[in-house]
């Protein structure tokens, strides 16, 4: 039974490893060999690829808005998650309950380009836009969206947390489904209401799969979901100072200069620093609760 998986990630997640050399060389495609022949031929250029995101001037602000990103994202997901997989499981009509799971989930299957085209309509600016027209109706004032940076980290958390909220709490539901009804029935006798059920019973039932959640999370923080900081926010300069992060950056710089090493190097440096982190969260995990960490 294990094969198949095991076959996927020696294709697609282990041979692939072989291409971190680019990121210490200075790649150049020749027009007369193949990848390999052009990898062999390139000069080694050893850790010159990765000073160009620790050199560039913009280096604080794009880390700055990865990780502070990354953070709100974890944060408003996971207590949202959780708090939909309570509710999902107080619904006795469980055909109503599968129904709203599948309308909940289905934002997480549209394509980002999808998701820029429904914010667009939304946040396009003068009479045309939902937003603006919803704001005029309660006398507020109009605006340009895509030019005022102050109402984009609100935007991007939000878009975020509408499309993978609903995903994310499947694995929430199936822990929930696995308590045993004891428990509740005996905080029934207790005279326990829902809300103390939910805070004494299931939190702490849940309490384990939240924290390993939360570890693997944090692996991500310094990779930015391309497709929301690019695709949704229509790459506008204007709004660079909220809304760029590494990999958007890195996107741009590999447009203008080609460098593949470069690009390289980056997806080697988060990758490298998310497993330092994933290590060091877990090791965090069991000098505080040894059973809630992953290993």
């Amino acid at each position: 039974l294990a094969i198949p998986t095991t076959v996927w990630y020696i294709l697609f997640c282990y041979l692939p490893m072989f291409g971190i050399i680019l990121s210490f060389k200075d790649y150049k495609i020749a027009q007369d060999a193949n990848f390999l022949v052009s990898l062999i031929r390139s000069e080694w250029v050893g850790f010159k690829n990765f000073e160009f995101l620790f050199q560039t001037s913009d280096a604080w602000r794009i880390t700055r808005n990865t990780i502070l990103y990354n953070v709100a994202f974890i944060l408003v997901n996971t207590s949202l998650s959780v708090i939909l997989a309570m509710l999902f499981n107080e619904l006795y009509i469980k055909r109503l309950a599968k129904t709203l799971q599948t309308l909940i989930i289905l934002p997480n299957f549209l394509s980002m380009a999808v998701v820029a085209i429904i914010a667009y309509a939304f946040l396009k600016g003068g009479n045309s836009g939902i937003l603006n027209r919803i704001v005029k109706s309660f006398g507020g004032k109009q605006r340009d969206w895509y030019m005022y940076k102050p109402a984009w980290p609100f935007i991007l958390v939000f878009i975020n947390a509408w499309r993978g909220v609903g995903y994310g709490s499947i694995v929430y539901v199936a822990s929930i489904s696995g308590i045993s009804q004891e428990y509740y029935e005996a905080a029934v006798l207790d005279g326990a209401s829902k809300f103390q059920q939910a805070l004494y019973v299931t939190i702490p039932h849940l309490r384990k799969i939240i924290t390993i959640m939360l570890i693997m999370s944090v692996g991500s923080l310094l990779k930015g979901d391309f497709g929301l900081f690019y695709n949704v926010t229509q790459n506008n300069g204007a709004l660079y100072e909220v809304t760029d992060v590494i990999d958007t950056y890195i996107y741009r710089a590999l447009k203008m200069l080609g460098d593949t090493g470069m690009s390289s190097a980056a997806g080697l440096y988060q990758s490298a620093v998310g497993f330092v982190l994933v290590i060091l969260a877990n090791w965090v995990v069991t000098k505080i609760d040894d059973e809630s960490a992953m290993f």
